[in-house]
């Protein structure tokens, strides 16, 4: 890799090293990359969804592959916020690198608690507030769909916690555009785009979902057109900085998002597949630059909008 590439990137005010970022849920709380390599090698670590209580998760099989991605229903399977404190918590202190916590809940008061808790930990460099998760009963992609919900959520998490907050969106909606800003009056530094869609997979022979919650989230190469055009929308309207996330498995998918305007990407279902991939992902966005005579990674940003249409 060639690291005289400057691939520093700014998402509000979180300062990253590059801009490759783990999507939560894919690299549990980061012990599971470390057999791989440094953590320091990725630009942050965004782990598994947290909730109030610990959760068991969805029952099985709740993990199906598709013709273009993976269907997954795993129902936020965590230790919940004391076990996270406890357990999670003192490892993720010594990693060198932006860590976010993923939260989620079924309530308002549930977001509450969960700032609340986090705010008096030290180690963390930000909360990632799910309001689009779709394998939840009670919240999840309800609270995403509706701006007021948002707003309310943001705010409630805002007047908890100081530091950085990023809120995931759900694509899962004909105009993100209000969403996104009731994310920014909440009070939200940043914004993940996007979540997983709804979908499902069918058993052909024995005629039944092959996911025992019926249907889950689709994430993988499928979504990726659909999140990218959302990353582009909401910085046309510069809203608030974009993490962007959908579908991102080569280098060239996470180039697109960050000539769409993302300031930095999320690496998800490829992690899955591949642990190396956030670093390959890393490794060609360099390459890529250099290939086009680029100094630093700040001058592809957002560079498709001086050529793109005005959506």
């Amino acid at each position: 890799m060639d690291y005289k590439i400057d691939l520093k990137t700014e998402l509000g005010s979180l300062q990253l090293e590059s801009p490759v970022m783990t999507a939560s849920g894919t690299c549990g709380f980061g012990r599971e990359l470390t057999d791989f390599y440094e953590l320091n090698e990725l630009g942050g670590l965004i782990v598994k969804g947290i909730t109030v209580d610990p959760r068991e998760g969805n029952p099985t099989p709740r993990i199906a592959e598709t013709a273009a991605g993976l269907i997954n229903s795993i129902g936020l399977e965590n230790p919940g916020l004391d076990g996270f404190i406890k357990e999670e918590l003192p490892f993720l202190k010594s990693v060198n690198t932006k860590v976010l916590v993923n939260i989620s809940g079924h309530s308002l008061d549930d977001f509450k608690k969960l700032a609340a808790g986090l705010a008096k930990q030290e180690g963390i460099g930000g909360i990632e507030v799910n309001v689009s998760c779709p394998n939840i009963k009670g919240g999840g992609l309800a609270f995403g769909t509706d701006p007021e919900l948002v707003f309310k959520i943001t705010d409630l998490v805002r007047k908890e916690y100081n530091g950085f907050v990023m809120v995931k969106l759900t694509p899962n909606v004909s105009n993100i555009i209000p969403v996104a800003k009731s994310a920014a009056e909440g009070g939200a530094d940043a914004l993940a785009v996007a979540n997983t869609l709804p979908g499902m997979k069918i058993d052909i022979e024995s005629q039944s979902p092959v996911l025992a919650t019926g249907s889950g989230g689709l994430s993988g190469p499928a979504i990726k057109p659909v999140a990218l055009r959302l990353v582009y929308e909401i910085v046309k309207h510069d809203i608030l900085p974009v993490l962007g996330l959908g579908g991102i498995m080569t280098a060239d998918d996470a180039i697109e998002y960050l000539l769409a305007g993302a300031r930095a990407v999320g690496v998800g279902t490829a992690t899955l597949i591949d642990p190396y991939a956030p670093i390959r992902i890393k490794t060609g966005i360099a390459e890529y630059l250099n290939k086009n005579n680029f100094e630093n990674l700040q001058e592809i940003i957002g560079l498709a909008h001086k050529k793109g249409a005005n959506l």
